[in-house]
């Protein structure tokens, strides 16, 4: 079966604007060409792609299937024009890389650099994004790499245990709390809590542990930005709980206390994670490789 870009970007427009017109509109088509261009679509695949309403259309099961297909063909599509355009500059290619801020602020920064340095003519692109949002965009083709941490895992990856890394708390100096060599999450659960914002992995996590033990999560304050967080601690307005080695970086410039968590899921792995496919391209197989020599596994079981 045999599509047009022209027709696949006229079913991503209606299903954007809700409307068969608006969509003609933003394709610059005829409404009479644009409908019969969706409807021997839909004869072509023998099921409806939009239900039609009063107020508009929403797409349908199938539709919604098929405009995430597109999405994905329009981000290759980018991605094939901007690399090819980059050889004529002498780029050899562009690595788009999504990660946390917890592996951006706590291991990453020294082996891109190292990466940059061993292959000068590779474009390196970095985002930061929540571990959600990165597996997504990794599997949709809008990034190349992710770097996040569990225990969300997306099945449409493949994945390597990048680094190990800890969660540390950190506490106003003179708190109660500063006197003791660690604590327990339980101990923070008494005080206010400053944090990431919703969505953030430390945040998602802080948050199931407390429902866990039945207790609430004082989230008082949220920022983005752990050096954000290590003020506001300083200030005194609650307690954190970050990376471990970013909490240590902190504390030599602010008046803070890191004391380590007993807890047992403080204890993390950064994986990187590639869309599943059969050849990695060139680029993203020598940064795999650079990063984590060991074997690509499902994201559901990541190599140690």
């Amino acid at each position: 079966m045999r599509f047009d870009l022209t027709t696949l970007n006229l079913v991503l427009a209606i299903a954007d604007t809700r409307s068969i017109t608006r969509g003609a509109e933003r394709e610059h088509l005829a409404l009479a060409a644009a409908s019969k261009r969706l409807s021997d679509l839909e004869a072509r695949f023998g099921v409806p792609l939009f239900e039609r309403h009063a107020r508009g259309v929403l797409p349908t099961e199938a539709g919604r299937a098929l405009v995430r297909h597109v999405r994905s063909l329009h981000a290759s599509l980018h991605a094939l024009e901007s690399e090819v355009v980059e050889f004529s500059r002498g780029i050899q290619g562009h690595l788009r890389i999504a990660a946390n801020a917890g592996a951006i602020s706590e291991c990453l920064p020294p082996d891109l650099a190292a990466f940059s340095q061993a292959h000068p003519k590779i474009r390196i692109s970095l985002e930061d994004l929540t571990s959600a949002d990165i597996q997504a965009a990794v599997a949709e083709g809008r990034a190349d790499v992710g770097i996040f941490v569990a225990p969300v895992l997306d099945n449409r990856l493949d994945t390597r245990t990048y680094r190990h890394g800890a969660l540390a708390a950190m506490v106003p100096a003179g708190h109660v709390l500063a006197t003791r060599s660690e604590v327990a999450f339980d101990d923070l659960l008494d005080h206010d809590i400053v944090g990431l914002h919703q969505g953030a992995a430390v945040h998602e996590l802080m948050r199931a542990e407390a429902e866990g033990q039945g207790r609430a999560l004082k989230a008082r304050l949220q920022v983005r930005g752990f050096d954000a967080i290590a003020q506001l601690v300083e200030a005194g307005l609650g307690v954190a709980v970050m990376p471990a080695a970013v909490a240590q970086r902190f504390a030599q410039l602010f008046r803070v206390q890191v004391l380590p968590m007993r807890d047992a899921w403080a204890q993390r792995s950064y994986l990187l994670g590639v869309r599943r496919q059969e050849v990695l391209p060139t680029v993203v197989q020598r940064f795999v490789d650079a990063l984590c020599p060991a074997p690509l596994s499902s994201s559901g079981d990541p190599q140690p």
